[in-house]
């Protein structure tokens, strides 16, 4: 068994939980005290020593970024590119893809707003089409039918690991089975699991994965990576290049590194990548298992106490549960519950259809409100946030 996470220490590292309870994890978490150091450490020296030579006496630190990446989800450093967002991750790799009429694309109900409007860009400009894989009797996505699905016009598998508007851990490393076995290209977006599970490239099988670091792995904004194998990097060129990416060999020829980095631009905050690393390390640190269970456990408890409250209706659907718990309140907006919350001091987020269409058409749902708990919350966290739903449903 994981040991125990020291919630006290956990606390006492993280100076926001000092001033609010933050149940707002799958937004942005709050930065621990050595990720915020190190960022602002680097912003200091540039201060002294000027951008570009800042980045030259830190160039050993920013290289153990990728070390620190590679160890966290199982990979090797130069399968790694770290960029500004998760999004930009996700869009590098898919948009590397080639696809043509005819071409099918898989995806399953769970998946984000960004990456569905991506897809319908990329079928409208070349007649490949989107399939969305059924649920199954739990609500995550059926392996049966994506089996069912899986022949050769299927060019990619794109799968939200854990979705923006639910705590459902959709089976990640089944996934990888099939595509592996079918030879599929499989792309994970792991934005909401990085930090909060253990996530491991190899056992899960996929090709690609992207990932954030202002979500569960408490690293600054504006810093995300992505994950490419080897076995598939100098087969995807990207949408776009720099002297960063490539290397100008002639008057009218160039040559794509041959790394992970090819993803990547030349200009980068590298304070904030830094400070990635640290989160990388910190996360490290504290043991992803020991996370898990601590999150996964506050998670289900804080759902369980919610099923209790009048006119209180959990949301969340699927096998494996997670750190992000869902639900709405009767006659009352998800909006307005979460602005009733802040006022309480007790962060929240909403989730609303035109993020999860797929998913919350579906079920019937325009929106829900997302409490997301991370192991520095504690029992008398989410209780603030019930007792101040007993209050609103009085209202």
């Amino acid at each position: 068994m994981p040991e125990a996470v020291n919630v006290a220490r956990a606390r006492r590292e993280t100076p926001g939980c000092a001033n609010v309870v933050h149940l707002n994890n799958a937004g942005a978490a709050l930065a621990p005290a050595p990720v915020l150091e190190a960022v602002i450490d680097h912003l200091r020296l540039e201060a002294r020593l000027g951008g570009y030579e800042a980045s030259m006496a830190r160039a050993a630190e920013l290289d153990a970024v990728y070390e620190s990446i590679a160890r966290l989800i199982g990979c090797r450093p130069h399968e790694v590119a770290v960029v500004e967002s998760a999004t930009r991750a996700w869009d590098m790799a898919f948009y590397a893809m080639r696809f043509r009429p005819g071409d099918r694309i898989l995806t399953s109900r769970a998946e984000y707003a960004s990456n569905v409007i991506a897809f319908l860009q990329v079928a409208r400009r070349t007649g490949a089409r989107v399939e969305v894989i059924d649920d199954d009797e739990h609500g995550q996505l059926s392996v049966a039918d994506l089996r069912r699905r899986l022949d050769d016009d299927v060019k990619l598998v794109a799968v939200t690991h854990v979705p923006t508007q639910s705590g459902l851990v959709n089976p990640a490393a089944e996934i990888g089975r099939l595509t592996r076995a079918a030879g599929v290209p499989y792309l994970l977006d792991a934005c909401q699991s990085v930090g909060q599970l253990p996530v491991d490239v190899s056992e899960i099988g996929c090709d690609m994965l992207s990932a954030t670091g202002r979500k569960f792995l408490r690293g600054p904004r504006g810093t995300g990576f992505l994950y490419v194998s080897e076995r598939l990097i100098e087969q995807l060129e990207p949408p776009f290049l720099d002297l960063h990416a490539a290397t100008w060999t002639g008057p009218e020829t160039y040559d794509i590194r041959s790394d992970a980095r090819r993803f990547e631009a030349w200009e980068t905050n590298y304070a904030a990548k830094i400070g990635l690393g640290v989160a990388a390390d910190y996360a490290l640190g504290w043991g992803i298992e020991a996370i898990e269970e601590r999150v996964t456990a506050l998670a289900a408890r804080l759902r369980h106490r919610l099923a209790q409250t009048p006119g209180v209706t959990v949301q969340d659907r699927g096998r494996r549960l997670c750190g992000i718990v869902t639900f709405t309140v009767d006659g009352v907006p998800a909006a307005e519950v979460r602005r009733q919350l802040a006022a309480a001091g007790v962060n929240t987020s909403v989730s609303a259809i035109t993020s999860a269409r797929y998913d919350l058409g579906a079920r019937g749902l325009s929106e829900v409100v997302r409490a997301s708990v991370h192991y520095y919350n504690t029992d008398e966290d989410t209780e603030r946030l019930c007792l101040a739903l007993d209050s609103l449903s009085a209202v």
